[in-house]
């Protein structure tokens, strides 16, 4: 990756300073009583130069983890020769769940915690997060329709529907466990577990885990 110019720099420090500042007034107040002008004041700029770097309030805690996390498409995309699709996403979510990404749940740091708290009790960033994930459905169909995995637009749709609501089922799952006090490193064997089962699940069908009677 090309190192960022100066001009990037100042940027993603001043993006960095506004997300810090929402994040430590929403976890003293929740994110419904925190007006935005009180988060401008914090860091120090104006509700204008605020809105400049996120659009939304609700940004100011979705942005901040979503940003930098890999799409789902360019996994697909960017597979090695001879890897399904599938089997580049499940090596993807297990290899995030040992990095500890923030978005599969399984971190136990602060700002990660507040994060899943924020999203587990605020409707509106709840909703926010849904349609992102939306996104990354349709966006995850049309790799996988151009891929051929599978070769049909309408299997195409379900199968990233299916991947999208595994990786929401999981990184709640391990979100939850942190949220009961389980440190991330107690908790990463079970999350690998999980995973591999619903990924199972994706590749075979239910009939791997839940054969008919």
């Amino acid at each position: 990756m090309a190192e960022l110019g100066l001009r990037e720099r100042k940027k993603r420090r001043m993006r960095e300073a506004i997300a810090e500042a929402a994040f430590a007034l929403f976890e003293e107040s929740g994110f419904d009583d925190v007006p935005v002008a009180a988060i401008a004041a914090a860091a120090e700029v104006s509700k204008p130069t605020l809105f400049a770097y996120f659009p939304a309030k609700e940004d100011l805690v979705l942005r901040r983890f979503l940003d930098d996390a890999e799409r789902l498409e360019h996994t697909v995309r960017t597979r090695p020769p001879g890897v399904s699709a599938l089997g580049a996403l499940r090596r993807s979510f297990l290899d995030r769940l040992v990095e500890r990404d923030p978005l599969t749940g399984l971190n136990d740091t602060r700002p990660a915690i507040t994060f899943h708290r924020l999203l587990h009790s605020t409707p509106s960033l709840a909703s926010r997060l849904t349609a992102y994930m939306l996104d990354q459905e349709r966006e995850l169909s049309a790799e996988l329709l151009a891929a051929g995995e599978p070769g049909d637009e309408f299997l195409s749709r379900v199968v990233a529907a299916q991947v999208v609501g595994a990786y929401r089922v999981l990184a709640n799952g391990n979100a939850e466990e942190i949220r009961s006090g389980r440190r991330a490193d107690d908790a990463h064997p079970a999350a690998v577990r999980r995973a591999e089962m619903a990924f199972d699940v994706l590749e075979h069908g239910l009939a791997k885990v839940w054969p008919p009677r």
